[in-house]
């Protein structure tokens, strides 16, 4: 089978692991329900894709977590169509450092996801810089949050998520400047700071972009036109699954004004070289 597509960015949607995906779906107006994880599999197949895999591990705010264990159990069965990455809490300390390096040294995932808006801390804490020198260590790749979220979307308050722990400036910034072993993808484009991310990207090449939480045909013309451009290597295609399709997103992807001669990168080019999948 020819590689068509790897979604760097999908969330674990088992009945087990729904939990806040459900009002992260109200806000892009999708019903999120438990899907069983062959059907996932059955999905992706069907298209000639890969997938990544995660869930998000936020013990201290007092949200359970299944576990890494939990990520490296589904998706061990289809390395043909998986790829597991791991979360651990950041407020955890000596705890997480060593939770990340089972993860991926025993459990065999391949990259580490964040949601700093829900985990409630800013990359750039010099409290958390044993976390990233054990995984720049490890030589895998980190998946960060930047921009808004769905997460309180639409409340008072926004439920209390403050928006300020996904700006890339200064934050992501300072993390890829201090870290430049470190390969960062930044998760959906940082809106409304995605110019800040995009001049970020253009000044420091250890960081990366994936397209995941929009339907391509929404994208900010700056982000179409330098993913186009001068970002062309370092941007890679993502769904933010079950939250948008990846049905609907090359729907639309193939009407959005991206160059012809970046698609397939966008598409597979890129997370093939980022994974090192053969």
């Amino acid at each position: 089978m020819e590689l068509r597509g790897i979604d760097i960015h999908t969330h674990v949607a088992t009945e087990e692991a729904l939990g806040e995906m459900a009002e992260m779906g109200a806000a892009f107006g999708t019903q999120v329900t438990g899907t069983r994880i062959e059907e996932t599999v059955a999905l992706y197949r069907s298209l000639e894709m890969m997938a990544v895999v995660f869930l998000i591990d936020r013990r201290t705010r007092g949200v359970p977590y299944l576990g890494n264990d939990y990520v490296a159990n589904l998706v061990a069965p289809y390395p043909d169509t998986l790829i597991g990455f791991a979360s651990v809490d950041p407020w955890m300390g000596a705890r997480a450092v060593a939770d990340v390096r089972v993860a991926i040294t025993e459990l065999g995932l391949r990259g580490v996801k964040f949601m700093p808006l829900t985990q409630e801390f800013y990359v750039d804490d010099r409290r958390f810089y044993p976390l990233w020198e054990e995984i720049a260590s490890l030589r895998v790749p980190v998946i960060i949050h930047t921009g808004t979220t769905g997460v309180g979307a639409g409340s008072a308050g926004g439920g209390g998520v403050r928006l300020d722990f996904g700006r890339p400036v200064p934050h992501l910034d300072t993390l890829a400047a201090d870290f430049p072993e470190l390969t960062i993808v930044a998760a959906h484009p940082g809106w409304p700071w995605h110019d800040e991310l995009l001049a970020v990207m253009v000044h420091k090449t250890n960081v990366w972009m994936d397209l995941s939480g929009w339907s391509p045909r929404y994208l900010p013309a700056s982000v179409v036109q330098y993913a186009s451009t001068l970002l062309q290597d370092r941007v890679l295609f993502g769904t933010d699954y079950p939250l948008l399709t990846p049905e609907r997103w090359l729907r639309d992807f193939a009407e959005a004004p991206f160059k012809d001669a970046v698609r397939s990168k966008i598409l597979v080019e890129n997370a093939r070289r980022l994974l090192a999948i053969p």
